[in-house]
């Protein structure tokens, strides 16, 4: 079944492209028509790609592994954020820090020192630092916050990257084509989808179908998430049966083994000659 319809994104504008003279020929088949000098996408095939690249999205959800949103143009990073955080993935909305993926030891150290500074603040470590030392700490902890707070959980490389504006985004698309990270993004009729594994045509610079797209692809992640909750709940109640059961039949065999004794040991006094007979 369908998660979004063409109407839904029509109404949103997913439609509209760039100017024709901006146009990357590579996006021609996912191009319906030219209309006032500005392309037009054909939604059909988008609504094709949306499903997708969902059904993709849920099944990594479901497997339990990450999925790190990407997305710094002014216009659609609160979307980002807000969605992303809804299906508790992590995001980066503000510039890409080079190397995060190819370099991902040394971002998480810069992590971990953000969680140092936590620690030694609550401790009171630096209740005798000088105003200018306390306000240099509180700075660089308010950058790193700025910068890396929304992957603080994110402890190894996600297995899936979506990037609103690959053309924006190109370092992040680069780093994950290098370590072989799936990449879906929502690509304009500017942009090149060749090194994109799940493309989605559409409009992205409409705040509007941006989110139109993100709520189709984050309700498959949510259903992914919830579908590995419902399994591994089931496995539980199926592995307290199991010990149940074990616990239960235990006593049981422990009975018959006394009884299995004494039948042996009446069956060999049967057997046994009497001892009447044996003095005759």
């Amino acid at each position: 079944m369908a998660r979004t319809n063409f109407d839904q994104l029509l109404q949103a504008g997913c439609h509209f492209g760039h100017l024709k003279r901006k146009w990357n020929p590579a996006m021609a088949q996912y191009i319906y028509t030219e209309r006032n000098g500005i392309h037009i996408i054909d939604l059909h095939k988008t609504v094709v790609k949306i499903d997708e690249a969902a059904d993709a999205l849920k099944q990594i959800a479901k497997s339990g592994k990450r999925i790190l949103f990407v997305a710094t143009k002014k216009q659609t990073k609160e979307i980002i954020a807000e969605k992303a955080a809804s299906v508790g993935m992590p995001y980066v909305i503000e510039r890409w820090p080079g190397g995060m993926l190819t370099n991902f030891p040394t971002i998480r150290k810069a992590v971990k020192k953000m969680a140092n500074i936590d620690k030694l603040m609550q401790d009171g470590t630096f209740a005798n630092l000088s105003k200018r030392e306390l306000l240099q700490v509180t700075r660089q902890r308010a950058k790193l916050e700025k910068n890396l707070g929304s992957i603080a959980d994110l402890t190894r490389l996600p297995s899936a990257l979506f990037v609103v504006d690959v053309l924006k985004e190109q370092i992040a698309v680069r780093e994950a084509n290098r370590l072989g990270i799936p990449v879906f993004g929502v690509v304009d009729t500017n942009s090149d989808p060749k090194n994109i594994d799940f493309v989605i045509p559409a409009n992205d610079d409409a705040k509007d179908s941006v989110e139109t797209i993100l709520n189709a692809c984050c309700q498959a992640i949510q259903e992914g998430i919830d579908e590995r909750k419902v399994e591994k709940a089931d496995e539980k109640a199926a592995d307290e049966q199991a010990e149940a059961e074990e616990v239960e039949t235990k006593p049981r065999r422990q009975a018959r083994k006394p009884r299995k004794a004494a039948e042996e040991t009446a069956e060999e006094a049967a057997e046994a000659p009497a001892a009447d007979e044996t003095a005759e």
